[in-house]
């Protein structure tokens, strides 16, 4: 690697000067981005409202013989040859938590890709977090914040995690009960060895939770793209690999990073859960819309 790359390389890992922006800096770029991806998403979004117990009134259907007919809304039912029942929107609001890696190695990007993978990650969070609140679902930040249902829940889930940058991220969500009903999206990168995602999986207590990770890579992680003398350094360490000929090496590593994804997914089938692989060089439109149809899928 050519003494400009490696200082193109070494600008890109924490704790370097050259990392002038930090994360509160960019924060206000990364909640537009999120409003414009929710937006975009919205329209491929049914919603989770459904019939049910409450106030609000949701839409006229045909009635249905058998059911009481103390169901049935006379007035709308004059108008028309037949009679209607008035459905109430389902008000048992569920729980969205969301966990978002702020560990080192999220900070990395490669030239192949447009940001970091924490910035993908919070954009992605903030997108659901406002998808959700419309959708009459409460949010928190597991661990950050209570759940809310503001329509400003964008800007305060920026500002929360504007005040945590000043303490360093751990890799892995930390031990909590989760209530019963309530759903879990946790977006990172999950690069811990498999023990460790396993029995942090474990920790996360509640099991009639219903729980989506977002297993987020650089490109240059999935394809390995190196040749020739390349000097790879440690984001979360001090320890550097000289590699002669990355290319001889690309098949190992290849071979490691699919079984690591598959213990991840061993890991999160444990608890029933689901993983949704994304590149931060694909659309984060489209994962946010394949994550949202999860989550309704899940009810």
């Amino acid at each position: 690697m050519s003494a400009d790359r490696k200082a193109s390389a070494a600008a890109k890992l924490p704790g370097i000067s050259a990392e002038a922006a930090t994360l509160a800096a960019r924060l206000p770029s990364l909640t537009l981005a999120a409003r414009r991806v929710a937006e975009s998403v919205m329209h491929g979004v049914h919603g989770r409202r459904r019939a049910g117990p409450g106030e609000t009134f949701w839409q006229f259907r045909p009635f249905v013989s058998g059911e009481p007919a103390a169901r049935i809304d006379w007035r709308r039912s004059a108008r028309e040859t037949r009679a209607f029942v008035r459905e109430r929107e389902w008000e048992a609001t569920q729980t969205l938590w969301l966990w978002i890696d702020r560990s080192k190695s999220m900070r990395f990007s490669s030239a192949l890709a447009p940001c970091q993978k924490l910035d993908r990650a919070i954009v992605l969070a903030l997108a659901l977090a406002e998808l959700a609140v419309r959708g009459g679902e409460r949010v928190g930040l597991l661990g950050l914040t209570r759940p809310m249902a503001t329509r400003g829940v964008v800007e305060r889930f920026a500002e929360v995690l504007a005040a945590a940058e000043r303490e360093p991220g751990e890799p892995l969500p930390t031990a909590a009960r989760l209530p019963a009903r309530s759903k879990v999206v946790l977006i990172g990168d999950f690069l811990s060895p498999a023990d460790d995602i396993a029995r942090a999986f474990a920790a996360l207590g509640g099991d009639s939770s219903q729980g989506h990770l977002v297993a987020i890579a650089d490109p240059v992680e999935e394809t390995f793209p190196f040749a020739g003398h390349t000097e790879f350094l440690e984001l979360a360490g001090p320890r550097r690999l000289r590699a002669p000929r990355a290319e001889n090496l690309r098949e190992r590593y290849l071979s490691r990073w699919d079984a690591h994804r598959e213990a991840l997914r061993a890991a999160a089938a444990q608890r029933g859960w689901d993983v949704l692989a994304h590149r931060t060089d694909q659309s984060a439109a489209t994962a946010l819309l394949a994550l949202s149809a999860r989550l309704e899928q899940g009810g």
